[in-house]
């Protein structure tokens, strides 16, 4: 029975195209939120929301992993906005432990301190945050901090963008030049191939030079201005990511060189070939060899830019670097020669006018070992970035590693339908379309030759005797319809060779199949730069129980707050101190204590304490506390109730006598 399948032409071309955009368009919409930093801030000193005595000498930041700090990379502001850190990095990290901290100027006054940190992790990912400590007592605060996440933004999105460039121009780079190698050595001279590899050339060379203009702003200010700024760029070709992109544009020079010898003496040599094999002579001994030289040099490129990636992401990181770094780059170059093979062979199922049978088997054959590369270094990709199954479900680099595991089934499944059409492809060879496109020509028609014997034999008698400007005019007339025959010969061989290509069913429904598979690899390619930018799931479940363990150890490190409030009543005597204690200072019952002292610091007895507490943010009180006397000079209030935590107003209004009496406030943060 006679396989049968859908023609495909221009329509159904720009269909897929449009289906893969908006394909494309859903998941970098919907995905790009997930991208998060890869490097954790795991503690700091003072911690977040601390309330401390008296100022300390230095702020500190402790990392999951090593970070990239330049000499605004940790800022600390005071209540008015002005910064107090002496703007010097120091590295306090010791073994395993990445700290980093920065000095403070001395004599800070009591207030609410903010700490803005921007730093760059060690697999090229910016990270930034705040957090707030106090010392004495938390107060209003007009401090202000960037309002984004690091890399975010529209310059974020260009950056992101970018790279999946990076990656499609990679991908047809290496991968249609190795289908011609490997699998289909007349395609060297197959215009639309050629045309896909210098496309895939031009595509990651200009990503490279816009990754490397984006970095500064990237990594720094957000403003996409700041891309031309050549101080900027000094520092980035000075950072790892900065040195990968340098390498792989000289690494990109190089394949240059490589794909300039592809089209020019392998495509010739390519062509002798096989005039010579159709007319049965012995090809070219120096051809093998040529091929041998390509195929190692092109592999050594390939592996050189692979490289570039893996010495600066993932792979650079975490656990095993040594043996992750070689593994990532075999794994890009397995991705690498299946799926732009796979764009190679679309093209040339659809453009080339012949492709024997036994090329396509060949790059089944590569492609079958592609996928065997790719399950081996994936999984151990996955465990390493991973490293458990609840963080496999529970973290958004685990959701992803699903999304693509998918994907990548689907793409094996199509794969298994063409390999069913590729037994059903009819042989067809160069010679064999030669022979029909003559065959159908007839003898003599359409070549020169031929058509300026009928020329001659239509030209008048007598018109080589006549003038020589009548001469040159009939010979001028004669190449003009030569060249304007020539044209329709070449039309209506180009629509022959058309009709031929797709009266092969077997090639139709393989050309459908690879076209299916070409529109999943658009969308896998899209979900694997998501993954590439988003926290792995072992240190995003790491920092989580970072976080938990100390959530959980928060309450048993809350002591009680301290406040020493000075007053003056105004009458006679009327100067001293209230020093008060407030235990737990967590939401619920407390215990105050409060002592008064005068001016020489004895014993202060007084006529009347009393207590308010307000919580201005969600509008509850002023509750007031009525605290007994219990001897002279202590007065204390037991139980104190604060219904929830969050920064309360207190207010002590402190009685001396009839008429003298005066009331002072403090904040207090409780938990």
């Amino acid at each position: 029975m006679t396989a049968t399948a859908p023609r495909f032409g221009a329509v159904s071309l720009v269909r897929l195209l449009l289906v893969t955009t908006v394909l494309l368009g859903t998941v970098l919409t919907v995905l790009s939120g997930t991208a998060s930093a890869h490097a954790a801030l795991t503690g700091s000193n003072p911690e977040d929301g601390a309330v401390v005595d008296t100022a300390p000498p230095n702020v500190t930041l402790t990392f999951s992993e090593q970070m990239g700090m330049g000499a605004d990379s940790i800022r600390v502001l005071d209540p008015d906005n002005k910064r107090v850190d002496t703007a010097k990095i120091n590295n306090l990290g010791t073994g395993s432990t990445v700290t980093y901290g920065v000095g403070l100027k001395p004599d800070l006054p009591d207030g609410t301190y903010t700490v803005a940190w921007r730093a760059v992790s060690a697999d090229s990912h910016p990270i930034s945050g705040a957090f707030t400590f106090s010392v004495g007592a938390p107060s209003e605060t007009t401090a202000t901090v960037p309002g984004r996440q690091a890399g975010g933004g529209l310059v974020g999105a260009l950056y992101d963008i970018t790279r999946y460039v990076s990656y499609t121009g990679f991908i047809l780079l290496v991968g249609g030049t190795a289908f011609i190698l490997a699998c289909w050595q007349r395609g060297a001279s197959v215009r639309p191939l050629q045309r896909l590899i210098v496309h895939g050339w031009l595509a990651l060379t200009a990503a490279t030079l816009v990754l490397l203009l984006l970095r500064t702003p990237y990594t720094g200010s957000g403003r996409l201005a700041d891309a031309l700024d050549l101080g900027g760029l000094q520092d980035v070709l000075t950072t790892k990511t900065g040195a990968a992109l340098i390498s792989r544009l000289l690494l990109l020079g190089a394949a240059a060189l490589f794909i300039a010898v592809l089209f020019g003496t392998y495509a010739k040599r390519s062509g002798e070939k096989a005039e010579e094999e159709a007319e049965g002579e012995v090809g070219e001994p120096g051809k093998n060899d040529l091929t041998f030289g390509l195929a190692t040099g092109g592999t050594v490129v390939a592996a050189g830019i692979a490289a570039t990636w893996a010495l600066s992401e993932h792979a650079s990181t975490g656990i095993q670097p040594g043996i992750a770094m070689p593994v990532d780059v075999l794994h890009l170059l397995a991705a690498a020669v299946w799926l732009g093979g796979l764009t190679a062979l679309l093209i040339a199922l659809h453009k080339a006018p012949f492709i024997e049978r036994a090329a396509i088997q060949r790059f089944s054959r590569t492609a079958f070992v592609c996928v065997v590369v790719l399950a081996v270094t994936g999984i151990y990709q996955s465990w390493r970035q991973v490293g458990s199954w609840s963080a496999l479900g529970g973290t958004s680099y685990g959701r992803l590693l699903l999304v693509k595991v998918g994907l990548v089934a689907v793409l094996v499944s199509a794969a298994w339908f063409s390999r069913r059409w590729t037994g059903r492809l009819a042989e067809r060879t160069a010679s064999d379309v030669q022979a029909q496109a003559e065959g159908a020509n007839g003898p003599g028609n359409g070549t020169e030759n031929g058509i300026r014997a009928k020329a001659e034999a239509t030209a008048e008698p007598g018109t080589g005797s006549g003038p020589e400007t009548a001469a040159a005019t009939t010979v001028v007339d004669d190449a003009e319809r030569a060249t304007q025959l020539d044209r329709q010969k070449a039309a209506m061989a180009s629509a022959r060779q058309k009709r031929l290509r797709d009266a092969d069913p077997g090639r139709t429904g393989l050309r459908r199949s690879v076209l299916a598979e070409a529109g999943v690899a658009v969308v896998l390619l899209a979900v694997t730069t998501v993954l590439t930018s988003t926290e792995p799931g072992r240190t995003a479940e790491q920092e989580a129980g970072r976080a938990g363990a100390a959530a959980a150890a928060e309450p048993e490190k809350k002591g009680p707050t301290t406040l020493a409030l000075p007053f003056d009543t105004g009458g006679k005597d009327g100067q001293g101190t209230v020093r008060l204690t407030l235990d737990p200072a967590r939401s619920g019952a407390n215990v105050m204590n409060i002592y008064l002292d005068d001016a020489e610091g004895k014993v202060m007895d007084v006529d009347e304490v009393k207590i308010a507490f307000t919580l201005t943010a969600e509008k509850i009180g002023p509750l007031p506390i009525v605290p007994v006397r219990a001897a002279a000079g202590k007065w204390v209030a037991d139980p104190v109730l604060l219904p929830m935590p969050g920064d309360w107003k207190l207010q002590v209004t402190v009685r001396t006598s009839d008429i003298d009496q005066t009331t002072v406030d403090k904040n207090v943060k409780i938990g």
